[in-house]
């Protein structure tokens, strides 16, 4: 499904060059569940950034099922991106202007999914994720616990062939984060693909694989 081949990201300013991501390969098959963790500055969220098509590497090699995505045009990302890809970011990433329900609807929209099928999704992750009573909230009337669990519930609800997750419990309590781990074993389970990035060790093990990160290399 993917394959990196030494993917380097780094920033130049003159003669100086500032590494985030060095020489990095791997690969992921479908059905896999990841789990990414480092220290803080580790280059973590860069690589998922990358992987999720919202960052370009420097140099090295990108391929989503056969496809050169190291080579592809923004346009050509972006639409790969959102039929393929669910996102959880760590800062919720939410459209201020839209009501929960309306965030919740915009992936089935980029999918071109019909009127009164996306009613019938939206209306089930609403009561999936237990946030009926939220619908016509916006995201600055909810809590970051409630913000986090509206963008969880966003990344999953086109079911995406890849779900990325930048620390998805980071910002809810130990109860909540373990439903939500649950959640995403239970879709993997299903066939999604999952690489997380966490720093828990307790929702690390959830993954059947841990890549370890340390100052933007893999330690082996």
């Amino acid at each position: 499904m993917i394959q990196l081949k030494n993917i380097e990201k780094y920033y130049s300013n003159g003669s100086l060059k500032t590494y985030v991501l060095r020489d990095i390969s791997f690969e992921v098959e479908e059905g896999e569940f990841i789990t990414v963790m480092g220290p803080s500055g580790s280059g973590k969220s860069t690589l998922l950034y990358i992987l999720g098509m919202l960052d370009t590497p420097t140099a090295g090699e990108y391929y989503f099922f056969n496809e050169t995505v190291h080579k592809m045009k923004e346009k050509k990302l972006s639409e790969l991106h959102k039929t393929y890809i669910g996102f959880v970011f760590q800062q919720y990433h939410l459209i201020d202007e839209l009501t929960v329900y309306e965030n919740l609807e915009t992936p089935l929209l980029y999918q071109k999914i019909k009127g009164d099928e996306r009613k019938g999704k939206v209306a089930e992750i609403l009561d999936r994720f237990n946030i009926v009573a939220k619908k016509d909230l916006f995201p600055n009337q909810l809590s970051g616990g409630q913000q986090q669990l509206v963008a969880i519930a966003r990344a999953i609800i086109a079911r995406p062939k890849l779900i990325l997750a930048d620390e998805p419990t980071g910002n809810l309590h130990s109860e909540q984060g373990r439903e939500i781990m649950n959640l995403l074993k239970k879709l993997n389970n299903n066939g999604t693909t999952i690489i997380q990035v966490t720093h828990s060790d307790e929702f690390a093990k959830y993954g059947s694989r841990i890549i370890k990160l340390k100052d933007g290399w893999i330690e082996n």
